[in-house]
């Protein structure tokens, strides 16, 4: 008889997955059946996070990739990062296993330069360098991740100069229904996740939970001679509510918890060399995420106002050999308020029209402690947007934006961005571009931080950029076929980085442009192709290549459906090409440029309907078991295989 028991790893890993919350068991008391797709909340085509009002997709003008939660539960995507590395643009870095901390880049930008958004809260740490670690984001209850490249300042403040990557979670709608999934497979891996979620038309929830263990391998490479294998444990828990007390009155609540433990290895210098060996190290994090938002609507909708408050906490605890050796805690909090009024002048060019200004406080604030003492930081700014966007003979759709941040400490900022999109529907060909600034706010660290060789420079001025972009979408075969080729070009100036034992903003022009393609073709009723392609030259202001910025970059995917759609089959392979990283001597004195092998990443996954309730499903990972480094020093699991059941019933 099969036992999902069996597949399951015994002992520390899965204990760490027992602590799944009251939702589980209530999944697992399912009475009444349900279709899955119930489950699924069916979002219209639209962009959310191009503008700050909803657009239709086709009408956006900035380059933007949506990726779906049935895109995400047919590749069974368990970490945000991996589906990333499918977006034309993106690159991620992990250091070694699942759970390890892990940077995106847009467009050649540095990782504190992609601005991370979930349901609303910008998430990017204070304490951690205004960075986001994509290594403890697990797939778990997203129903949609928005990829938006570009500066986007303007809409977004800082931390936008490569792009943001907007994050939606999964959001209640219909009868009420549950679901119960459990994996298990190598590397002593298990997971497990469950929910709960229903709405009607005064009212929506969401409740999940969802627990990653595993033993990984060696973060050190074992090439070196190092051999022990460096865990991770994830819990994350995430609650959504709604409620439509009046007709034109919404009010929503989103909550979310992560807690993790990584084991890590020290970096201590082996022969004058800087290497990552064997070691006793393990870092703990617990972020804490929520947002209150309140919509009034006038006038048939024609005109909103929204209020709402979003927190997010970053805590973050780091270990050698069991002791406690350094604290970090960071927060954000914003405050904000939007108006909108939308309307037409048919008798004018068939004119649509939408008009936003937004104000908004946000406060962030940063502790350290260590044995070399510690510091206690914090920093207000308010931004002020407007936006206006007009759509002409419904073909011709453009945006201009502007926004002014002002704060105490450092330079004010000015930023702007305008959007064009142009239809021709007799050939399939919509013609899209932008241009516009960006911003990095120095990090607080940067500016007031305390560290055993480190001097704060309080005169340090914002990062700036200026991009654009231009490309041309056709259709063909009666849209069975689709073709997107993006040229972009970004200049990003007093860019900051540490020099001698303090930071500075460096003279020059950091200079990048490239080339994205992304294709889909519906080869069949049944078979679909996507791939994506990416070329990015990126050079300092001393004509170095950029580190970390692979030049080629590309990924492709078959997706079949067959027996009737109840079984399941995606095929991808992830491409990175050769890349600069740095090797550092003498305690980090010295550094040399050395360059990391290209790699090719293949994974299959598939899925098997057994009831209209029960799905058994399994994958394979790095297929071609490649040895591969994103990150010098790191290494990362070979092949490895899963398989899991997820039962889907509805409660009532």
């Amino acid at each position: 008889m099969f036992r999902i028991s069996s597949l399951l790893p015994s002992g520390p890993t899965i204990r760490s997955l027992s602590i799944l919350p009251a939702v589980a068991m209530l999944a697992c008391t399912l009475v009444a059946p349900a279709s899955a797709e119930e489950a699924v909340e069916r979002l219209p085509d639209v962009v959310v996070s191009a503008s700050r009002v909803p657009v239709p997709a086709q009408e956006v003008g900035s380059a933007v990739t949506v990726i779906t939660a049935e895109d995400l539960a047919r590749k069974q995507v368990r970490l945000v990062s991996d589906v990333l590395r499918e977006v034309p643009g993106v690159a991620v870095s992990r250091s070694g296993n699942i759970g390890s901390f892990t940077q995106v880049r847009i467009r050649g930008a540095e990782g504190n330069q992609t601005l991370v958004i979930i349901d609303g809260v910008e998430v990017n740490d204070p304490s951690g360098g205004s960075e986001f670690d994509f290594g403890n984001l697990l797939a778990a209850d997203i129903e949609r991740i928005e990829v938006l490249r570009g500066p986007q300042s303007a809409l977004y403040g800082s931390d936008a100069i490569g792009g943001v990557i907007n994050i939606v979670t999964k959001k209640g709608r219909g009868p009420v229904t549950g679901s119960l999934s459990l994996e298990g497979g190598s590397f002593r891996t298990g997971q497990a996740s469950a929910s709960v979620r229903g709405g009607g038309d005064r009212y929506h929830f969401s409740i999940g939970a969802a627990g990653l263990a595993t033993d990984g391998v060696s973060v050190a490479p074992e090439s070196e001679g190092n051999s022990e294998a460096d865990g991770h444990r994830n819990q994350a828990y995430n609650a959504k509510f709604g409620v439509t007390p009046l007709e034109n009155l919404e009010i929503e609540l989103f909550g979310r918890l992560v807690k993790s433990t990584t084991e890590i290895d020290p970096q201590p210098a082996v022969a004058g060399i800087i290497r990552t060996v064997d070691g006793d190290d393990e870092t703990e994090t617990r972020q804490r995420t929520g947002r209150a938002q309140a919509k009034y609507s006038l006038f048939d909708g024609a005109w909103e106002h929204i209020l709402g408050v979003g927190i997010n906490e970053e805590n973050s605890d780091s270990f050698t050999n069991g002791a406690l050796t350094f604290e970090a805690d960071g927060k954000k909090t914003r405050y904000d308020y939007q108006t909108n009024v939308f309307f037409e002048t048919p008798s004018v060019a068939e004119a649509t029209h939408s008009l936003t200004f937004l104000i908004e406080r946000e406060d962030e604030s940063q502790v350290t402690r260590s044995a070399f003492g510690g510091s206690d930081l914090d920093i207000a700014n308010y931004g002020y947007v407007g936006e206006y966007r007009t759509g002409l003979w419904d073909r011709l759709f453009l945006s201009g934006s502007l926004r002014r941040d002002d704060n105490d400490i450092f330079e004010d900022t000015t930023t702007f961005r305008t959007t064009a999109a142009y239809l021709h529907k007799e050939t399939g060909t919509r013609l899209h571009g932008s241009s516009g600034t960006g911003v990095k706010n120095p990090t607080l660290f940067e500016l007031f931080g305390f560290g055993p060789n480190f001097v704060p420079n309080p005169n340090l001025s914002p990062e700036d950029s200026k991009g654009w972009d231009i490309g041309v979408e056709q259709s063909f075969l009666g849209n069975r076929v689709s073709v997107d080729v993006t040229y972009f070009n970004n200049r990003i100036t007093d860019l900051i980085q540490g020099a001698g034992n303090t930071a500075v903003n460096l003279d020059g022009t950091t200079k990048i442009q490239g080339i994205e393609v992304a294709a889909r073709a519906k080869i069949t009723e049944d078979l679909t192709f996507t791939g994506q392609y990416t070329y990015t030259d990126g050079q300092d202001a001393a004509g170095m290549e950029l580190t970390r910025r692979a030049k080629h970059l590309a990924s492709a995917n078959l997706a079949y459906a067959f027996l009737g759609g109840r079984a399941k089959l995606d095929l991808g392979a992830d491409y990175n090409g050769k890349q600069k990283d740095s090797q550092f001597s003498n305690f980090f004195a010295t550094r040399t440029n050395v360059t990391l092998d290209d790699f090719v990443l293949v994974k299959v996954a598939a899925s098997y309907e057994l009831t209209e309730n029960l799905e058994l499903f399994g994958r394979v990972e790095n297929l071609l078991d490649e040895d591969y480094q994103e990150i010098l020093g790191f290494s990362n699991p070979g092949i490895g295989a899963y398989i899991g059941i997820r039962a889907t019933y509805g409660l009532f």
